[in-house]
């Protein structure tokens, strides 16, 4: 998953480099935009029930809808890792043994 993970950063930045849109990828503005593409994401629950939300991909236009801002956020945060020099994988395993140490499985050193 590792190199097919960093092919995807290398597209992405390819796509962004013909397109001359280096220079407004900083890290304020793709934070910006990822956070915009997230409530995108949220938009689509965000009247919706908990079953109705459970059942979201099973209506094709919803569906994609749901992976079409799945893309947008995980392109955005793909990017801004490139841009910061932050291996995600890296950094989302970290934060996993964070959170174990933090948060121990309830009756965890009893």
């Amino acid at each position: 998953m590792t190199d097919d993970l960093h092919a995807l950063q290398r597209r992405l930045a390819a796509f962004a480099a013909a397109r001359r849109w280096e220079p407004y990828h900083t890290p304020k503005n793709l934070a910006a935009a990822l956070s915009v593409e997230a409530s995108e994401l949220l938009e689509i629950f965000q009247w919706l029930t908990p079953e109705q939300a459970a059942g979201v991909m099973e209506d094709p236009d919803s569906a994609h809808r749901v992976r079409d801002e799945v893309a947008d956020v995980l392109a955005y945060l793909l990017q801004f890792c490139e841009v910061l020099g932050v291996d995600v994988l890296e950094a989302l395993s970290a934060k996993i043994d964070r959170n174990e140490l933090r948060f121990p499985l309830p009756g965890a050193g009893d």
